[in-house]
């Protein structure tokens, strides 16, 4: 089953790329999913004021700047990864790095 770790943070923390990439612990994670056949997909997201939010309200279009919550922690990045069941997808996003003074929320993904 597919399952997504939306991962959170203090976004006032800044950490480049170049950063990430060389980081120890973010190598080796990513290393083993990959290993392990689990990791599909991830990327890091821009700040969140770079976002836009979009809602439609009785056939009218309404965008805005920002994210729609209202909160520090923020969705700064996602990992899709393919796990035999929810405890093995927990036991993923407890060992990403992140999750030892951020968040690491798991969702599994519809399947059709």
């Amino acid at each position: 089953m597919r399952y997504l770790l939306m991962i959170c943070d203090d976004e006032s923390v800044e950490i480049t790329a170049e950063q990430l990439a060389t980081d120890g612990s973010h190598v080796a994670w990513l290393r083993e999913m990959t290993d392990r056949g689990m990791y599909i997909a991830g990327a890091r997201l821009r700040p969140v004021a770079t976002a836009t939010t979009v809602q439609v309200r009785s056939g009218e279009m309404f965008i805005s700047d920002g994210p729609f919550a209202e909160t520090k922690d923020l969705i700064g990045g996602f990992v899709l990864l393919d796990c035999a069941d929810l405890d093995e997808a927990i036991a993923a996003a407890a060992k990403h790095p992140v999750a030892a003074y951020g968040k690491v929320e798991i969702r599994p993904l519809w399947t059709s």
